[in-house]
């Protein structure tokens, strides 16, 4: 998984990668209704090379992580930053479904996530991602997870993905968490072709 990664990230400049958003509008929208403070720790999941990031650091958040698999991603991100803004970041490359560094992690404040948990097919792989989830985000913290809609594709760069509503990632993440917002978001690629996602905001019960 790291490979093919890796290799499309290589591949493609940022803005041509299918998933490139210039703003993220629908993760600022939900990022609107979490009542966090600035300095608490914001963990974005499979950051890739996410303006999500720029966001945060543009609105002064100062407790900001990006983990990706993808190192090159990481990198790409990292020098779009420049030095200064990178500094402000801390970056683990790690694999969601075998994390060695993200497992590590406690009171996340936002737990972000844009695409990731439906490439997560099989159940030991959405099991060990559950429960990092819930070592990491402290009680009263926010979830944003947004995934392929049952009417999205069912494949993204060759991968297989799972489609999910909202009342599947209701159940997936349990009654610890409270299904805050969600809405339906069709996004198009750089080349204009439409995929449907769905949007979800989750707050942990305190």
């Amino acid at each position: 998984m790291k490979e093919h990664w890796d290799e499309i990230y290589e591949a493609l400049d940022v803005d041509e990668l299918t998933w490139y958003e210039e703003i993220p509008e629908p993760s600022i929208k939900l990022l609107s209704q979490c009542h966090i403070n600035k300095d608490e720790p914001v963990l974005d999941v499979g950051a890739g090379a996410s303006t999500f990031i720029d966001y945060l650091i543009n609105q002064g958040f100062s407790n900001i992580i990006a983990a990706d698999i993808s190192e090159i991603a990481l990198g790409k991100l990292r020098a779009r930053l420049g030095k200064e803004k990178a500094s402000l970041v801390r970056w683990i490359a790690d694999d969601i479904t075998q994390p060695i560094h993200i497992q590590d992690l406690r009171d996340i404040a936002l737990w972000h996530d844009r695409a990731v948990l439906h490439f997560l097919l099989e159940e030991n792989q959405r099991r060990v991602y559950l429960s990092t989830l819930k070592k990491a985000v402290k009680k009263g913290g926010y979830v944003i997870i947004a995934a392929f809609s049952l009417t999205g594709a069912k494949k993204c760069t060759g991968l297989e993905v799972r489609n999910y509503d909202h009342n599947m990632l209701a159940e997936f993440l349990g009654k610890e968490f409270i299904l805050l917002d969600h809405f339906d978001y069709t996004y198009h690629t750089p080349a204009g072709v439409p995929r449907p996602y769905v949007y979800t905001l989750f707050q942990r019960n305190s």
